[in-house]
């Protein structure tokens, strides 16, 4: 698969919000894997793996919602999983 993973962490108004539910929603419509979590210190953590250009628009469109403000976000590359095949909202 020619894609890319990242791991990212969201600070801002990112929990109650609906963050994981939109990221797990955007990420199946457009065929990427990974995951997401509410943190203990109020921010979320993705990691999602995909096309290039999808992982893009997941973002952008994350960063655009009206009810999401993200203030700040910490990121890096990850090897990718080559047996992952879903995305999962994690508890």
């Amino acid at each position: 698969m020619a894609g890319v993973r990242k791991k990212l962490n969201f600070r801002g108004r990112v929990q109650g919000v609906g963050f994981r539910y939109k990221a797990k929603y955007l990420a199946q419509s457009l065929g990427i894997t990974g995951w997401v979590r509410n943190e203990m210190d109020g921010t979320v953590t993705l990691e999602i793996q995909g096309r290039p250009q999808l992982v893009d628009k997941l973002l952008y469109s994350l960063n655009h919602d009206s009810f999401i403000e993200i203030d700040w976000v910490d990121g890096k590359d990850l090897p990718l999983e080559e047996d992952e095949k879903s995305f999962k909202v994690l508890l």
